[in-house]
């Protein structure tokens, strides 16, 4: 092999190509099942399979997509929807930071077409793979596109599937909040994670009494990450750590 043929093999599209799409299907087999979840949900909320495509495509964040839905199911407006999803996205700048050291020198059009694929799922694989494998920024755009696909078909096809499928068969009216649970274990790290957590829930239940609509979660959300943030500060978070 001459010296350059591993360079011209990492620049090399196809291998790209093949690389990003084989490194791409454990996501793709993850959204098969929850987007077909979130399609059969949305069906039932009164969305038709092409406003459902359309939504993934656009939006492309399953968490929000869930949000959005079930609030669009309660009746909640307009604002309250953008923001509560803005909210629940911000987290992506925190992805997206991480993941631009491994983008240096990239242009402007290809970062926009990578930061669109960015999500929780794309962002661990891409992030393990720059760091333990013979990775680049061309396998990278490739495995978040085809997840990407992946998930847009699978919704749609939930939504078509929705007309056939009872409302609440097979626990499915359960995948959002099954699905929010196991995003809040994984987040848990010590027992600070945990206080947080109920401070959270807590304060959700209480503001929901008292607040109508749905800006108690929001309310709730930021103020117990705000308080994560100054016991993180204050030292108390040590102690947690060394009595969890």
């Amino acid at each position: 092999m001459r010296p350059g043929d591993s360079q011209e093999k990492r620049n090399d599209w196809p291998h790209a190509i093949r690389d990003g799409m084989l490194g791409a299907w454990p996501i793709c087999l993850g959204y098969l099942a929850i987007g077909l979840a979130f399609g059969v949900i949305a069906q039932k909320a009164g969305l038709h399979p092409l406003e459902i495509g359309c939504m993934s495509l656009l939006v492309y964040a399953g968490s929000s997509q869930f949000i959005a839905v079930s609030m669009l199911s309660a009746g909640a407006g307009f604002f309250a929807i953008v923001i509560t999803t803005f909210t629940v996205n911000l987290r992506h700048l925190l992805m997206s930071s991480s993941l631009s050291i491994y983008l240096r020198g990239l242009s402007h059009g290809w970062l926009s077409a990578f930061a669109y694929g960015v999500t929780d799922e794309s962002f661990a694989l891409n992030v393990a793979n720059f760091r333990e494998r013979d990775w680049d920024w061309r396998r990278a755009l490739v495995l978040n596109h085809t997840a990407n696909l992946a998930w847009i078909g699978s919704t749609v096809a939930g939504g078509y599937g929705g007309q056939f499928i009872p409302a609440g068969a097979f626990g499915i009216d359960y995948a959002l909040v099954a699905m929010f649970i196991c995003l809040l274990i994984f987040q848990i790290r010590g027992a600070l994670y945990l206080v947080i957590a109920l401070i959270s829930g807590i304060a959700a239940v209480l503001l929901s009494i008292c607040i109508p609509g749905n800006a108690y979660i929001i309310i709730a959300s930021t103020a117990a990450a705000t308080l994560g943030v100054l016991l993180k500060r204050s030292g108390l978070s040590r102690k947690l750590g060394e009595s969890s």
